[in-house]
């Protein structure tokens, strides 16, 4: 009997651990990130009263006799299946869908998080507001040409999101042009009148960017040559409008024209309308590598002399196409002449304004020069057994020795999640169930507390046996 209040107290310790972790669950019904708990049992110790015995010539064999000594908890599991995800709105907001953690530094110790209710603090650090842990990733690296980089082989570091932030100018180093040239305009005659040479000719013009950031327009007047149905000399100038010239130059073969040079070039066009080649007025040709490009220099207003007392210049390529192209590339077809796709790669200075977050967990940040640029990514982690993982309060997990080492890389390789920005990841604990549970756990933790009555009253009434 004393075996029996023993099994029927380890039930009833063992059923209020289940219930301990029933209501821990259901008062994270509502934490972001949450992943809830189960608990599951098992037998315990066993008493053998009597041994097995094997089947002889005379009699068959008999089964073991053994009395159980009660129950214990043989786990408790942390259930890592998606919750739901809820739209917030606010960029920060971060939730993964399928695997994968948010990787936080706790002042130098790595923990992981499904929770993405993320800010930026003074600094523009990206950090969880609730506790200071800040979200690592890696941030882009600048290279020549201001082009930027992201190298996700490095060890993660803080990600900053320095909003108002200053992008720096950007001089023009190339503008491409793919305007078509309407084959149907009229030659000029020998004496033009106004009206002839205006019909003759078609302009087009671009703004572009010395290294200070201000805007400069380049304009390139085409012009058909007479007796050449398939060439037209173009001119051009910087910054026309100014009474002090800029002392445009065009040519090839040379990286920096001087000031006085020529202005002007011609363009070859095929018979079936695509570009062949241009030649400056030293009889220079471009073409033979593949592509027409020439070289353009004019001075810079109001910018200090160069060391050796020269005026400072600023020289970009004039890219007009691929020899025998279409797309991207300067033609000559009967259509209406056209300024399509002209664009340079300089700018001005800019602010950032705004970022968002792309599913790749990349942050771009939204200038107000019009420019965006990368600025970092988010990282996730993996783990070859998350359920291992040991839970240490704030939506927090660490690594333990039976999940494996965490595998941090970025979103949507190797098996990890994607990132959804703007929504956040609810609890996954299912109310229902729970209550469910609960129920079943009451009734377990009743029916131990009767097996200990039971056996109060069997030893009552053996100690009534002598009265």
């Amino acid at each position: 009997m004393m075996r029996s209040l023993f099994s029927g107290v380890s039930g009833l310790q063992n059923h209020q651990t289940r219930m301990d972790v029933i209501g821990n669950n259901i008062s994270n019904i509502n934490t972001t990130g949450f992943k809830r708990n189960r608990v599951n049992f098992h037998d315990m110790l066993y008493q053998q009263l009597q041994g097995a015995a094997r089947p002889t010539a005379e009699v068959g064999g008999v089964n073991p006799r053994e009395v159980g000594l009660g129950m214990s908890i043989a786990s408790i599991d942390t259930i890592h299946i998606q919750g739901t995800l809820q739209t917030t709105g606010v960029q920060t907001d971060l939730a993964i869908t399928g695997n994968g953690f948010f990787v936080l530094d706790d002042r130098g110790t790595q923990l992981y998080t499904r929770a993405g209710a993320f800010s930026l603090d003074a600094e523009g650090i990206l950090v969880n507001p609730a506790n200071g842990m800040r979200v690592m990733g890696w941030m882009a690296n600048e290279v020549d040409g201001g082009f930027t980089v992201l190298d996700v082989s490095r060890p993660v570091e803080q990600l900053e999101i320095p909003v108002g932030g200053k992008d720096p100018a950007r001089a023009t180093t190339i503008v491409n042009f793919a305007c078509n040239l309407d084959k149907r305009i009229p030659e000029l005659p020998e004496n033009p009148t106004e009206y002839q040479i205006f019909r003759s000719t078609w302009a087009t013009s671009i703004y572009i960017f010395d290294s200070f950031g201000e805007a400069h327009t380049l304009q390139v007047e085409f012009t058909r040559v007479p007796g050449n149905p398939n060439s037209w000399t173009a001119e051009v100038v910087v910054n026309p409008q100014n009474e002090i010239s800029t002392n445009t130059s065009v040519g090839f073969g040379e990286d920096d024209p001087e000031a006085g040079g020529a202005t002007v070039f011609t363009l070859n066009f095929s018979n079936n309308g695509t570009l062949i080649s241009a030649v400056d007025e030293d009889g220079n040709e471009s073409g033979g590598a593949g592509y027409v490009q020439m070289f353009v220099g004019f001075d810079v207003p109001d910018a200090d002399l160069n060391e050796d007392g020269t005026v400072f210049r600023q020289n970009f390529v004039l890219n007009l196409g691929e020899v025998g192209g279409f797309t991207n590339s300067m033609t000559q077809f009967a259509e209406a002449s056209s300024t399509r796709m002209v664009e340079q790669d300089g700018r001005t200075m800019g602010y950032l304004d705004n970022f968002r977050i792309d599913q790749s967990g990349i942050i771009n940040g939204i200038f107000s020069n019009g420019t965006s640029r990368v600025l970092g990514q988010v990282a996730l982690a993996t783990f070859a057994n998350q359920g291992g993982l040991e839970k240490v309060g704030d939506n927090a997990f660490r690594q333990s020795n039976n999940s494996g080492l965490a595998n941090i890389g970025a979103s949507g390789v190797a098996g990890r999640g994607r990132i959804i920005s703007g929504t956040l990841e609810m609890s996954n604990v299912d109310m229902a169930d729970q209550f469910v549970d609960m129920i079943v756990t009451q009734r377990g933790f009743q029916a131990n507390s009767r097996t200990i009555q039971t056996a109060d009253q069997l030893l009552q009434e053996l100690l009534t046996l002598k009265r």
